[in-house]
C-alpha cells in the first residue's frame, strides 16, 4: 500500500509533468511508458527464478522495494525527459525484482487453507494505495498551485516507509535447501510445472486479453461529458470497489471451487463490457466501471492463489515470474488491439470485442476440468 501510494502520486501526474514542464511530445510519453513496462515484465521472470535458486525471498523483495523508493527523488529533480526515462526504468526494475518473490513469500508464510484470503487482502491493500495516491496528488496540486516537483518529493516518504516496514517487520520462514542448487529454469525443473499450472497461466492470459488496459475506461469516461479534471475520479471509484471486494472474495475462494468463481468473474466482466458498450452516458459508464472493479476483486487474487496451489513450493518464484510475463504480454497485445478497434470501429465495438473474448474463455472453462482447489 505504501509503495503504491508513492508510485501513483507520481505516475498519475507524470504524463502532464513531461508535457507541460519538460516540453515532451505524446510520442515521448508513450515511449517512456512502453520501455518501462517492458523492462518490468522481463525482470519479473529472472527475479522469481533467482529467489527459487537462492531459497530466499525477503532480500530480493527488500532490494526491489528499495530500488523503487530510490527512483522517486529523480523524478523531482529531472531536468530532461532522459532523466525521467532513467528514473522510470529504475522504478520498473524495482517492481520487476520484487513482484514474483513477494507473491512467493506470501504463499510461503500463509497456511494453504488461508491463501485465498491472504492474496485477496494483499490485492485489497495494494489497491487502496492505487486510489489514495492519485487523490493525495490531486489535493497537493490544488494546495501548492500545480507544483509537480513538490508533490514528487512528498512521494519519497511513503516509498521509504515501505522499505523500512518490510525490512524490520517481516521474518522469512526457513526453507529446506537442497544440498545442490539447480537452475530453476532448466528443462527438468520446468517439467515439474504441471499442466494445471500452465492452464492457470493460459486462463490468466485469456482474462487479460478480455480485459485490456484500464486506460480505455478513462477514454470512455471522457466521452461521457465528465469534466476532464474529474475523469481520474472514475479510476478512483473502480479501485475503491476493487479494494473493498478483493478480500471478501479471497476468503470465499478458500471455501468454493476456483473454476466456479472464475466463471462468475467472467460473467461480471461480460456484463461490464456490455454496459460500457451500450452508452456513453456518465451514469452508464459509472455502472460499467463499478462492475469492472468487482470483476478485478473477484479474479486477481484468485489467480495468484491458483498459481500457489499448482506450482511446487521451491519453484513458486519462477511460477509467478512466468505467470506475470505471459499476462503482461497479453495486456500489451490486448491494449494494441483495443486501440485499433477504438480508432477504426469506435468505442462500443472495443467493449463488444472484450465481451466476445470473455465468452470464449467461459466456453473453455466449461470444457476443461483442472483441479486447482486446495481440497484436491
Amino acid at each position: 500500500m505504501l509503495m503504491d501510494i508513492s508510485s501513483e502520486m507520481i505516475h498519475s501526474l507524470l504524463p502532464l509533468f513531461m508535457v507541460t514542464t519538460l516540453g515532451a511530445s505524446a510520442l515521448a510519453v508513450g515511449l517512456v511508458e512502453g520501455l518501462a513496462e517492458s523492462t518490468a515484465l522481463i525482470v519479473k521472470v529472472f527475479s522469481g527464478t533467482l529467489s527459487d535458486y537462492l531459497g530466499k525471498r525477503k532480500g530480493l523483495a527488500v532490494f526491489g522495494y528499495a530500488l523503487g523508493a530510490l527512483s522517486k527523488p529523480f523524478f523531482a529533480i529531472a531536468p530532461t525527459v532522459g532523466i525521467v526515462l532513467s528514473a522510470r526504468l529504475l522504478d520498473r526494475v524495482g517492481k520487476g525484482v520484487r513482484g514474483a518473490p513477494r507473491d512467493a513469500l506470501v504463499a510461503d508464510i500463509t497456511p494453504p487453507h488461508l491463501r485465498g484470503a491472504a492474496f485477496g487482502l494483499r490485492q485489497s491493500i495494494d489497491t487502496i494505495g492505487a486510489f489514495l495516491g492519485p487523490l493525495l496528488a490531486v489535493g497537493l496540486m490544488l494546495l501548492w498551485a500545480n507544483d509537480f516537483r513538490a508533490v514528487f518529493w512528498v512521494a519519497v516518504i511513503p516509498g521509504l516507509m515501505a522499505v523500512v516496514l518490510l525490512f524490520v517487520g517481516l521474518r522469512e520462514p526457513e526453507h529446506k535447501q537442497a544440498e545442490k542448487r539447480t537452475n530453476p529454469i532448466r528443462r527438468e525443473n520446468l517439467k515439474r510445472l504441471s499442466g494445471s499450472y500452465w492452464w492457470v497461466v493460459g486462463i490468466g492470459a485469456v482474462f487479460t486479453l478480455a480485459r485490456f488496459s484500464e486506460a480505455f475506461l478513462v477514454l470512455r469516461a471522457q466521452q461521457s461529458g465528465i469534466p476532464i479534471a474529474l475523469v481520474p475520479l472514475v479510476m478512483v471509484a473502480m479501485n475503491v470497489i476493487y479494494a473493498l471486494s478483493a478480500y471478501p472474495f479471497g476468503k470465499l475462494s478458500d471455501r468454493m471451487s476456483h473454476r466456479k468463481l472464475l466463471a462468475i468473474g467472467l460473467a461480471v466482466l461480460i456484463a461490464s463490457d456490455l454496459v460500457l458498450a451500450a452508452s456513453n452516458h456518465w451514469g452508464v459508464v459509472l455502472a460499467g466501471v463499478a462492475l469492472w472493479g468487482l470483476h478485478m476483486g473477484m479474479t486477481q487474487g484468485l489467480l495468484a492463489t491458483m498459481v500457489a496451489h499448482t506450482a511446487p513450493a521451491d519453484l513458486r518464484g519462477t511460477a509467478y515470474g512466468f505467470f506475470n510475463l505471459v499476462s503482461g504480454l497479453a495486456m500489451l497485445l490486448a491494449s494494441v488491439v483495443a486501440g485499433l478497434l477504438w480508432d477504426r470501429l469506435g468505442a462500443s465495438f472495443t467493449f463488444y470485442a472484450g465481451a466476445m473474448f470473455c465468452m470464449v474463455a467461459l466456453v473453455g472453462l466449461a470444457k476443461t476440468v483442472v483441479r486447482t482447489d486446495i481440497s484436491s
